[in-house]
């Protein structure tokens, strides 16, 4: 019969693909890749990273200080004033400079 041959091949890849899908879920389940101090707490420091970051020069806090702010501020200053130069220049010459060093005085 040709009905039951299909039927018995279909069951068994149904089978070896529950299997697989079984066996997949479970590997995953078992290792995590992580090695947790108790439950939630699983955060491990990276090689060549310290094991606090508090206080590191990874700490985005110590980037919030009001001199790298300050920094950042006057940055952002002498960016808009290079800009200026060149958007002047530009409605003058048409031509685009991005070197503000090239443009003339």
């Amino acid at each position: 019969m040709k009905g039951t041959g299909s039927l018995n091949r279909l069951t068994t890849l149904l089978g070896i693909a529950a299997i697989l899908s079984l066996g997949t879920s479970l590997g995953a389940m078992a290792y995590d890749g992580q090695h947790c101090k108790e439950p939630g707490v699983c955060w491990e420091a990276q090689p060549g990273m310290p094991e606090k970051l508090a206080g590191s020069k990874y700490d985005v806090k110590s980037l919030e200080t009001p001199s790298e702010v300050a920094k950042q501020a006057n940055s952002e200053r002498e960016m808009e004033a290079r800009n200026a130069k060149r958007v002047e220049n530009f409605k003058k010459t048409g031509k685009w400079v991005y070197d503000v060093e090239q443009i003339p005085k």
